[in-house]
């Protein structure tokens, strides 16, 4: 399988090599694209050093199978030509997720709605460790109304979000990425808002849900929040439901549920935290409780490697079912 990472020397990028490997992708041939700051140097793949090139430099044609982690202006410019080229295509932009044409895929989740189509839309990190467990709570109980509050890793800013929060906390020079200082605070704001008073962020989670679950006039709503943690999101969740159930009903769907691990169950203080997830591709819940303030609720908390299952993972997981299923 010829193979092509664009935006390979970004935090998405490098994760993706190292998933490749460690789930033994069937790689014969790597090409690396980044920009043309980037160009020139090397990654190391199954210890073999690879050569990082421009992406304006690459050769018509080559790749069967193309992961684009660039940003939306990157995926929008070369995405279709890729595919045009005969390449599947996975993005991890923005640009495509809401297109009608574009399916957006978690794989535990809507794995039928690729289709035959060769540009797939890999979702918002937030977004898939959310449908991942709602989708199976969904099937069981029906979902009548969703409210998220994330908390949201430095990570997802990438280096630029990572290097204010080791700038502040380390004393050293940085250049300012967030509109307030990250150590030692909060900040309920990821990416800039739009015209409603929601943050696209917010609205990413919103959309994009729906759009996975078949559900267009899902009551979802969202808030945003980062954190200065390293790596990993969490997520407070309140879900209202259709039909009535017990927790123990709860535990016995979720633990069916693929891709999820329940940390809590019986085991006090065993919740799922930021740290203990850093590295697994798995999405992890735990704090499940009743809310006893609406017909229906419950409560929740779910983490997960906002690289890994929130990017990274899931992309080489709907290859590995697009191409090997």
């Amino acid at each position: 399988m010829r193979v092509a990472i664009v935006g390979a020397t970004g935090m998405v990028g490098r994760e993706l090599l190292q998933v490749l490997e460690e789930r033994n992708f069937p790689v014969t041939e790597l090409s690396l694209f980044a920009s043309e700051k980037s160009a020139g140097e090397f990654l190391h793949f199954r210890e073999t050093p690879w050569r990082v090139e421009a992406l304006s430099q690459r050769l018509n044609g080559h790749s069967e199978l193309v992961f684009l982690t660039a940003g939306s202006e990157i995926s929008r410019k070369y995405a279709q030509i890729f595919v045009m080229e005969g390449a599947i295509v996975i993005d991890n932009s923005s640009a495509w997720r809401l297109d009608p044409h574009v399916p957006l895929i978690v794989p535990e989740v809507n794995l039928e709605h690729i289709s035959h189509s060769r540009l797939i839309a890999n979702p918002n990190c937030s977004t898939i460790q959310l449908v991942v467990v709602l989708a199976p709570l969904h099937q069981a109980f029906g979902l009548r109304r969703v409210v998220v509050c994330t908390y949201q890793a430095v990570t997802g800013s990438g280096y630029k979000g990572v290097n204010q929060l080791l700038g502040e906390r380390e004393n050293k020079n940085y250049r300012k990425y967030y509109p307030h200082p990250i150590d030692l605070n909060v900040i309920p704001q990821c990416d800039h808002f739009e015209a409603n008073g929601y943050t696209v962020e917010e609205m990413k989670i919103i959309r994009e849900t729906r759009k996975i679950l078949n559900l267009p006039n899902l009551n979802i709503t969202a808030t945003c929040v980062r954190v200065p943690v390293l790596g990993g999101h969490s997520e407070a969740v309140n879900i209202e439901f259709e039909d009535s159930f017990t927790l123990a009903q709860v535990y016995k769907v979720l633990r069916a549920a693929p891709g999820l691990v329940i940390t809590d169950e019986n085991k006090p203080e065993a919740y799922p935290i930021p740290l203990k997830v850093r590295g697994k591709n798995e999405v992890y819940v735990g704090r499940i409780r009743k809310d006893d303030s609406v017909n229906n609720g419950i409560n929740l908390w779910i983490v997960a490697d906002n690289l890994r299952k929130g990017a990274a993972t899931n992309a080489v997981q709907i290859a590995e079912k697009v191409l090997f299923s």
